[in-house]
């Protein structure tokens, strides 16, 4: 009687289960996308096929596919397969599993998969307990997270893992998966409304299912409409981990570095959408005036300033507008990083012992006994001539000669080049 009841309870839930749980496919033949892990010879695939998988780690966004993977993995074993979730798992949960995973081995030599979902959720403590049952090889551990490994899962576990690394949906296998759906529910939808949902749904497969779901409710027993499509998706929140946090700023700086204002402005958007830190961004923008725009335009460093000063007296959403303006001017500036490395170059000869005494005629003479020593003995003062210039030494002895800011022919540097240039050259060609 009770596995009847456990049964018609199994039935049960499957039937009233979300639409995307009812769609979890059983083997890798049955998974929508990731091509590059299950397609054809591809390595995941291959691993499991000879039932030669070791531990691994499943990395990427929400909605990628992660547990669906796992679960398909495990239909295309013969291993045991447990589940646990880091969420609600503690040390004491893992040890039973690997006690059980010692028995099967010992029992009938069959080997154990662990998919740990959720698991840079484990303390450094939990995740040390698997580490001598992965390295022996009692358990295959396979790990489900949605943030960066290499900041969340401890170094000893992930150098025993196989990193495989899941990329947002495609619109083609989107556009399987609600095909799918729809089948599953009995239902049509119209062209422009499929549409919608593909590109609103932004590659999360879990969440393009849940919103056709709720399509289907609210068009039955009509086919689904863009009005349906619309009132599901709602205002979706923005997916923005700590990897994106990273990823996203990184594709922002970039954007500008390679002179794109569109991009910079898009990825902008999605920092602001998704509740980044405003000061954080400014920060960055200020950053990047100096160390990739630089003397190719001096105004670039007033802008990015400004920018962070309009952030602190106006605030947000005002203040969008000054950041949108300087991420414009920055990315559409003449670029140069002839300043930075002027700076990094001169600080690493400075590491590197390449030192000297500050020359007499430029040390302080205005204390007294100062002449004495024969400090500013022979030091010209520029503004006594007419050009307000006068060659004389300002480096150390050793080091005349070195140079550490040389300009480049881009926006106003052009300009310095040509005045330093002015400058060391001989007057009416002659001798200097």
């Amino acid at each position: 009687m009770a596995d009847l009841f456990t049964a018609a309870v199994e039935e049960r839930l499957r039937s009233t289960a979300p639409l995307a749980a009812r769609l979890r496919p059983r083997t890798l033949d049955d998974v929508v996308g990731q091509d590059h892990l299950v397609g054809p010879i591809r390595p995941l695939r291959r691993l499991v096929e000879q039932d030669r998988l070791t531990s691994a780690i499943f990395w990427g966004p929400p909605g990628t596919g992660k547990t669906t993977l796992a679960l398909a993995v495990a239909g295309s074993t013969a291993r045991a397969f447990e589940q646990l979730s880091a969420v609600t798992a503690g040390v004491k949960d893992v040890r039973e599993v690997i006690e059980r995973a010692r028995q099967r081995l010992g029992e009938r030599s069959q080997g154990t998969i662990l998919f740990l979902d959720e698991i840079h959720r484990f303390s450094k403590a939990q995740q040390d307990a698997l580490l001598p049952a992965v390295e022996d090889g009692t358990l295959t551990l396979i790990g489900a997270t949605t943030e960066n490994p290499f900041f969340e899962v401890n170094p000893p576990l992930r150098s025993r893992s196989t990193l495989f690394r899941l990329e947002p949906l495609d619109a083609d296998a989107m556009r399987t998966l609600v095909g799918r759906g729809l089948e599953a529910e009995g239902a049509e939808a119209e062209p422009a409304a499929l549409d919608l949902l593909v590109d609103r749904s932004g590659g999360d497969g879990r969440q393009v299912l849940t919103s056709l779901e709720v399509a289907v409710a609210l068009a039955h027993p009509g086919p689904v409409a863009l009005a349906h499509v619309e009132a599901a998706l709602g205002t979706s929140a923005l997916r923005y981990g700590r990897d994106d946090h990273y990823d996203v700023v990184s594709a922002f700086i970039k954007s500008m570095r390679g002179s794109d204002p569109d991009a910079a402005v898009y990825w902008l958007a999605r920092m602001l959408e998704a509740g980044e830190d405003a000061r954080f961004i400014v920060r960055r923008m200020v950053i990047f005036a100096s160390e990739d725009v630089g003397l190719a335009d001096p105004t670039a460093l007033l802008a990015a300033v400004a920018a962070a000063q309009a952030l602190e007296h106006v605030g947000l959403p005002e203040a969008q507008l000054n950041l949108s303006q300087a991420a414009v001017h920055l990315a559409t500036a003449p670029k140069s990083n002839r300043a930075a490395l002027a700076i990094w170059n001169a600080r690493a000869a400075v590491r590197d012992g390449v030192v000297g005494e500050v020359p007499t005629h430029l040390r302080d003479a205005h204390y007294q006994g100062a002449a004495a020593l024969g400090h500013g003995d022979g030091y010209e003062y520029p503004h006594d001539h007419d050009d307000g210039w006068v060659e004389q030494q300002y480096l150390p002895d050793e080091l005349t000669g070195r140079t550490w800011y040389e300009p480049s022919d881009i926006g106003f540097e052009q300009e310095i080049r040509e005045r330093m240039t002015q400058r060391t050259s001989p007057p009416d060609g002659g001798d200097r």
